[in-house]
């Protein structure tokens, strides 16, 4: 079937809003976004520390974490490294970025809206290399030992040397008519990286050649249109000792047994956010806007928190206090991971909070759409 790239972006686009029924002028008045819920415990989320950097714009700006650092990205080109909230260098890019920053203790990588990837240097910002792929990129680079693996919005693979940015491989999927904006993450272990794609499926590659070493199927496309079969894989892949989980958009949550491939339990559910998981339990976005605990060992449901429907949540993040999730106000909430149970919940600049938290140190680390960076701990 011939791709309508323009046709694509639009109603995949509209497929994770919270409601469609604005593109009905007849469909009933949008329901309401929930309330706050009221907090049946009191676990304070003080911040730490706080900076700025431009607005995502219509980017999903995912920061990254190196050591207490953060390395942070906006539309507009800036890119800044933070330590304890204070910028040790910022930068501007010209062409405006697209996607986060993919960052270690030697490098830190963005993309911009010319199809280039630039690698500056993590200490001082100074830009080491500049390779241009001729594509648009919206996920933040993954960096291993030798090479930059960066994922193309028409789902392609090139893995770049790191010292140099020239392409060493390229890998190439033929990707469904449709598909969501929200790609899945890279997830890069050793030598091998693990992403997911449209269709369902999770793939490994080795990082030297690019070579595809497996595939597993989380979700298989089902219905008779072309929207109805969106099965994304979405967010970042999850690996807790032997096994390896995903959600999948219009699909299910599973979990594989990575030592043979073999699924370990499978449950049907859709996300466009992603999960996160602890030693007992996955927990997940659903699209619906419900947090949901799902046991780590046979995907038995252990609760599921609906109270805050049509709040825009972004994926979930497992903490030793809880579980916490953003959403488009700009509230970072705590939930108890037995129950969940709201005990906890922040303000932060009253923008939309669509990239998951992170974890740096016993923080919370959040990059709102309104350009501001924060970190945040329990007490």
């Amino acid at each position: 079937m011939r791709r309508i790239p323009v046709l694509s972006v639009v109603l995949a686009a509209a497929l994770v809003l919270p409601a469609c029924s604005s593109l009905n002028p007849f469909a009933d008045a949008e329901p309401k976004m929930a309330p706050l819920p009221a907090l049946q415990a009191s676990t304070s989320l003080a911040t730490r520390w706080s900076a700025s950097i431009g607005d995502a714009g219509i980017y999903r700006f995912e920061p990254a974490v190196v050591g207490e650092d953060v390395f942070a990205a906006a539309e507009d080109g800036d890119v800044a490294r933070f330590s304890g909230g204070q910028a040790r260098w910022r930068v501007r890019i010209d062409g405006g970025l697209t996607a986060g920053v993919g960052a270690d203790a030697a490098l830190a990588v963005v993309a911009n809206s010319q199809g280039q990837v630039i690698a500056l240097d993590a200490g001082s910002g100074a830009e080491q290399w500049r390779a241009t792929i001729n594509a648009e990129v919206l996920a933040a680079p993954s960096l291993a030992r030798d090479v930059v693996v960066v994922r193309s919005s028409d789902n392609r693979l090139f893995g770049l040397d790191r010292k140099s940015g020239a392409v060493r491989w390229t890998y190439v999927r033929t990707t469904p008519p449709l598909t969501l904006r929200n790609q899945s993450g890279m997830l890069v272990e050793e030598s091998v990286a693990v992403t997911g794609f449209p269709g369902g499926k999770l793939a490994a590659f080795n990082l030297a050649n690019g070579g595809l070493l497996w595939e597993l199927t989380v979700a298989l496309p089902s219905g008779s249109t072309e929207l109805e079969r969106i099965a994304d894989v979405v967010g970042m892949p999850v690996v807790y000792r032997q096994n390896l989980c995903a959600a999948t958009f219009q699909g299910r949550v599973a979990c594989f047994d990575i030592t043979n491939g073999k699924m370990i339990w499978s449950r049907p559910l859709s996300s466009s956010d992603g999960i996160s998981r602890d030693v007992r339990q996955v927990y997940v976005t659903e699209d619906a806007d419900a947090v949901s605990a799902l046991d780590a060992f046979s995907g038995a449901s252990m609760w599921r928190q609906s109270a805050l429907t049509r709040r825009g949540l972004s994926a979930p993040l497992a903490i030793a206090a809880g579980v916490v999730v953003g959403d488009r106000e700009g509230y970072l909430h705590l939930l108890n991971r037995d129950t969940g149970a709201f005990i906890g919940r922040a303000d932060t600049d009253g923008s939309a909070i669509v990239v998951a938290p992170k974890a740096i140190g016993d923080g919370v680390l959040v990059q709102t759409r309104g350009g501001r960076v924060l970190v945040l701990e329990a007490r």
